[in-house]
């Protein structure tokens, strides 16, 4: 059964969900979809909840993966990709959902463990 919230709090909530990534790198910018995905029952929200956690969730890994590689001196390319990603990605999933309230955003290339 899907529930309809009025649109301003579908955008909101959804908007939300996705630029939790910029409060800060650790666990509080997650926890702010996932509060959301537990107490919202509009289906959209969730979806949108679900697609921010595992945006961060891919981040995390990469940005794990890339310090590493930087260690190296092979993952500094890497780094600066990640940065632009992890900054212009949200952007775009914060204005399709002030947009396009009825839709869910679906990152490109990530793995969705959710």
């Amino acid at each position: 059964m899907q529930s309809m919230e009025d649109p301003g709090t579908r955008k909101i909530l959804s908007a939300v969900s996705h630029g939790s990534i910029f409060f800060n790198a650790l666990i509080l910018s997650v926890g702010v979809p996932i509060a959301i995905l537990l107490i919202s029952n509009d289906s959209v929200i969730k979806n949108n909840a679900k697609e921010a956690i595992n945006f961060h969730i891919n981040m995390w890994f990469w940005w794990t993966v890339a310090g590493f590689l930087a260690w190296i001196l092979i993952g500094i390319p890497l780094l600066i990709i990640l940065a632009v990603v992890n900054f212009i990605m949200p952007i775009l999933a914060i204005f399709h959902s002030l947009t396009n309230a009825n839709s869910t955003f679906r990152y490109p290339l990530i793995l969705r463990l959710l």
